[in-house]
């Protein structure tokens, strides 16, 4: 095929693909400030509040694995489609119940449960397809674009729609929620052809076979490892706070609910900016450089918040987190897709995400026993900041003498019935 028309088509398939995800995140950023808010209706206990951000991630643990190896079999595309309209069902169902005032804090944790659940099949087949369909070279700038469309769906747009949308009537954000994952859905049917992973002929592969072939690629990949170990830590270490920010927003910085998505905003502004820097930083400093400095940079913000009291310059801080960790998210999706061969990517991610994501409700449930231990939110925020601070160090030292710019490393052959799947377009992970 002609250059010219390959890079054109790659681009429609990516916009269709952006498309669906901003809108999806769009609802999504409703919902991560609507379901925190809600809970703060039913309950103010800290583990109570917590819980509900781990039961959403809990899923990443139990499944991201078994979904890694799934998306080596199935088309990519359609995978994410079910998974949104799952969604759309499940928290317009929780919509429902706050209309109807039947909603209790144990319901709250089944809807994030079932979300959750949906999610990682969602998010990982929306991320091995990226590489589908840009070149190499154009990694960066394609993972920048993924996060600028999460960053304006769930915190620009997102969390300030959430927060409004609740003040006024109750179940609105929940309904809007559940209609932006049904045009998520819907817009990825303008993503022509298939992305179903080319399987050899012969005896199908047994899912346990392929699970330990990717685990025992990673295992003997040391730059990789050392990669999931970073990014696992600093889900962990930013969580304990994060799981806590409605608490700080409505008790330290005393913020009205409405209010709580200006805070939120804030926090969009500067993962904007992120994104928007992060490919220049990238090629001028090297992502070593850009992954050890954004984890120092945004323990600094944290540590600061954790001593603040005053909103405008805690939001001012919050920005400066966002836009230092969408720096540190696109460093580690190119590196990822830059190292893992494609026919390993989906097995690869799911335990990344197994490990990364499953930090995240270990971090909540930390964070809400750190809240309680401590007497308040913005000491968790000290501690988390303190942390990462340390985080950057050890992230500086362990990737010493490592090029996060590797090519892939070649998946070893086997035999023929044995053989891991292979993408069908080569040039795409995820």
């Amino acid at each position: 095929m002609n250059p010219a028309r390959k890079s054109a088509r790659g681009e429609r398939r990516l916009n269709w693909l952006l498309a669906s995800s901003a809108v999806s995140n769009l609802g999504d950023g409703i919902g991560k400030v609507a379901f925190p808010l809600l809970a703060a209706t039913l309950t103010r206990d800290p583990l109570l509040i917590a819980g509900l951000s781990a039961a959403q991630f809990v899923p990443w643990l139990l499944f991201a694995l078994l979904t890694g190896a799934m998306l080596d079999r199935v088309d990519r595309r359609r995978a994410v489609l079910v998974a949104n309209l799952v969604r759309a069902v499940v928290v317009g169902a929780t919509g429902l119940l706050v209309l109807t005032g039947s909603a209790s804090i144990w319901l709250v944790y089944l809807a994030a449960l079932l979300i959750g659940t949906a999610e990682t099949v969602a998010d990982s087949a929306a991320n091995v397809l990226i590489p589908s369909v840009v070149e190499r070279s154009r990694l960066d700038a394609a993972n920048s674009k993924l996060q600028g469309c999460e960053i304006v769906g769930q915190t620009f747009l997102g969390g300030p729609i959430g927060s409004v949308t609740f003040a006024v009537f109750a179940a609105m954000p929940f309904l809007l929620n559940s209609v932006g994952f049904a045009v998520a859905a819907a817009l990825l049917l303008g993503m022509a052809g298939s992305y179903r992973p080319r399987r050899p002929a012969g005896e199908p592969v047994r899912l346990r076979t392929e699970l330990a072939g990717g685990l025992r690629w990673l295992r003997h990949n040391p730059l990789l490892v050392r990669l999931v170990l970073i990014a696992a830590l600093v889900s962990l270490t930013t969580e304990l706070a994060q799981a806590q920010l409605v608490l700080y927003a409505l008790e330290d910085l005393r913020l009205s609910p409405a209010a709580f998505g200006l805070l939120a905003l804030a926090g969009g502004l500067g993962g904007l900016a992120g994104a928007a820097v992060a490919p220049a930083l990238i090629r001028a400093c090297g992502r070593h450089r850009v992954l050890a400095g954004g984890v120092l940079a945004g323990g600094l913000a944290f540590t600061a918040m954790g001593l603040c009291r005053v909103a405008s310059v805690s939001a001012a801080l919050f920005g400066l987190f966002a836009a230092a960790v969408v720096a540190v998210n696109v460093v580690l999706g190119s590196a990822r897709h830059s190292l893992v061969p494609g026919e390993l990517l989906g097995r690869v991610l799911g335990v990344w995400r197994t490990a990364v994501w499953g930090a995240i409700p270990v971090g909540a449930l930390l964070g809400g026993l750190l809240t309680r231990w401590l007497g308040g939110p913005a000491s968790t925020f000290l501690t988390s900041g303190l942390l990462q601070l340390a985080l950057a160090g050890f992230a500086w030292y362990s990737l010493r003498g490592f090029s996060l710019e590797s090519p892939p490393v070649p998946a070893r052959r086997e035999p023929a019935a044995q053989a891991a799947p292979v993408a069908r377009y080569s040039d795409r992970s995820g």
